[in-house]
């Protein structure tokens, strides 16, 4: 099993879900682990998970559905005096189910800010400094979802999030800091309900894949969860 003794990650929206289970798989290959919630009561459950593994754990609040919870986030992990190894872009939210016709420009915009403007703000906090310390790994979590006009907005923000993902990692060529999408496959989760294809625990250990890719690996490329759920990593 790789080691990530001493690094630092962050995942956006670990309370619970996809979030917790990539916090879980990354403290039990020794990574020191930032769990991130909208408030520190919804982080509890995934800190108590997290007091078994010999890392260090620290937590940063925030809504990223406001600029100001998404600077929150930002100064939480810079106060701790933290240098960010890998950042774990998993945080969404998903519009209400309607006609496309229907859906406000409002809906988008929060849409969009959550799942896009946020992480992109995140990725501004703190690619720099991995491009200055020369390692990184960078991980934007997208969707495989298609033909769905009720969930447009969605949809519409996950792609643009591949297209940014393969533009950042441009932006990034050959300075070691990899950034690549993850798909994690269709879940029972509160995003994805009961009806999913796929219990949450399936997301590892495919969803560390990116993380774990060997320095100047990859970068700008989809790697989806599922194709892995078999897998020895």
């Amino acid at each position: 099993m790789k080691s990530l003794e001493g690094k630092w990650a962050l995942i956006t929206g670990s309370s619970r879900g996809i979030g917790q289970q990539v916090a879980i798989g990354l403290a039990e290959r020794k990574c020191n682990i930032i769990v991130h919630g909208r408030e520190k009561a919804h982080l509890n459950n995934t800190l108590n998970m997290l007091s078994k593994y010999k890392v260090k754990v620290h937590f940063v609040v925030g809504d990223l559905a406001t600029e100001e919870g998404v600077n929150s986030v930002i100064k939480g992990v810079k106060t701790g005096s933290i240098s960010l190894d890998i950042l774990y872009n998993n945080a969404a939210i998903m519009n209400k189910w309607k006609p496309v016709w229907e859906i406000t420009k409002q809906e988008w915009l929060e849409t969009f800010q959550v799942n896009l403007f946020a992480m992109i703000a995140l990725c501004n906090a703190f690619a720099p400094d991995m491009k200055k310390r020369g390692y990184g790994r960078i991980i934007n979590v997208t969707s495989g979802i298609k033909d769905t006009p009720n969930l447009a907005p969605y949809s519409v923000s996950k792609a643009a999030v591949d297209k940014y993902t393969r533009d950042l990692a441009a932006e990034l060529k050959e300075t070691n800091v990899l950034v690549n999408c993850m798909d994690p496959g269709w879940l029972k989760t509160d995003l994805g309900g009961p009806k999913a294809d796929h219990e949450v625990e399936t997301v590892l250990p495919g969803a560390l894949i990116p993380v774990l890719l060997d320095d100047n690996g990859p970068s700008g490329k989809l790697y989806s969860a599922q194709e892995f759920r078999d897998s020895k990593i």
